[in-house]
């Protein structure tokens, strides 16, 4: 799958411009604050239908105007694809795909694979739970279309059950047949979300180990280690145990939605315990890991980018990373830096043709 050209219209700090690019690598150079990041956002959001760096879709339209338009034009199994992601101020955004818009977006989801490695990657670190989860669903969902689907009715059945909770705190009643309802659909949704996550990760964990020993050259041991409250308990039974808590904090206090995933260095959380090299090694570890389970289980090579990759990582790693990725197994990649010459110098090393956009 190729990106062959990007169009940007009033996206973030582009008025207006359009791009066509190298089959295989594309270095986006050029200041801080000149815009390479934002065009490897426009990349992300023509596969996902939103910003990987900011969630409110209206602050990614130019200061001052009312939309954006960004389009893009695939080969994908030797077909053309045009995918064009529009917002006007006050309105819906639109996905179209060969000038048909989608009804649902989840619909476009993985017809366009992509991983990004950037550092917005440390949130993975040291934010909550939450972020973690959704790395878990991004990587799962760019396969598995009912997996989405599930994911997107327990989300809307926990929403109407927290609901149903802050009406009986309101108005101060209770009704058990009707929050029955509400956690039979949730066991019946949450139980298949567990039970692909735990797959998924009996697949991923081995693959992602392998990574991180290729990129670090160390002796540590890594681990991820997949917290549920589904392993000791059945949600139905689970939700019936947390009642009274639920009914207090007006909130369901258990259920795949507080999953987590431990990350582990020497079996100790490498938040604490884990140098910034080996935090770096390992986010990269991860981003490469996603990269190969997507395309072992769709047959498709994703496009990478690596955002500002060079100024995170020293050389070494550097070197280690432009080596995995001088390789037929990778498709199309994309890469921002400040410094031209470092970029040309490092992908030199790589026996594939490249073009370099100074910006």
């Amino acid at each position: 799958m190729i990106l062959k050209s990007l169009s940007l219209v009033n996206y973030k700090n582009f008025e207006s411009k359009s791009l066509t690019f190298n089959d295989t690598i594309n270095c986006l150079v050029g200041n801080n604050g000149i815009g390479k990041t934002n065009i490897l956002d426009a990349i992300y959001h023509l596969s996902f239908g939103k910003s990987y760096f900011n969630p409110i879709a209206s602050q990614n339209i130019k200061h001052d105007e009312d939309f954006f338009v960004v389009s893009g034009n695939y080969n994908k199994e030797n077909k053309p694809e045009k995918i064009v992601v529009s917002l006007k101020r006050g309105q819906k955004k639109v996905i179209k795909r060969n000038g048909k818009a989608y009804n649902k977006f989840s619909d476009h989801i993985g017809f366009l694979p992509l991983v990004i490695i950037s550092p917005a990657d440390r949130d993975l670190i040291i934010e909550g739970s939450d972020t973690r989860r959704k790395f878990i669903d991004s990587v799962i969902a760019q396969s598995d279309k009912l997996y989405l689907d599930d994911l997107i009715k327990y989300n809307k059945i926990l929403a109407q059950r927290n609901s149903l909770l802050k009406y009986f705190a309101l108005n101060n009643t209770f009704n058990n047949d009707t929050l029955d309802v509400y956690n039979n659909q949730l066991t019946d949704f949450g139980t298949k979300i567990f039970n692909k996550r735990e797959a998924f990760l009996k697949t991923f964990i081995p693959i992602f180990k392998a990574r991180y020993k290729a990129i670090s050259n160390g002796n540590e041991v890594v681990d991820l280690v997949y917290k549920s409250d589904l392993f000791d308990t059945d949600l139905y039974t689970l939700l019936k145990q947390v009642i009274n808590k639920d009914k207090a904090i007006q909130y369901t206090s258990a259920g795949v939605h507080k999953d987590d995933l431990i990350f582990n260095i020497d079996s100790h959380p490498i938040k604490k315990f884990g140098s910034q090299g080996q935090q770096k090694s390992f986010l990269i570890a991860l981003k490469l890991a996603q990269f190969d389970f997507i395309k072992q289980v769709s047959g498709v090579n994703p496009i990478l980018l690596l955002d500002d990759i060079f100024d995170k990582l020293d050389e070494e790693r550097v070197t280690q990373i432009i080596k995995l990725v001088d390789d037929e197994n990778f498709g199309q990649l994309f890469i921002s830096d400040t410094h031209a010459e470092r970029t040309e110098k490092a992908v030199k090393q790589v026996h594939q043709s490249y073009e370099i956009f100074k910006l």
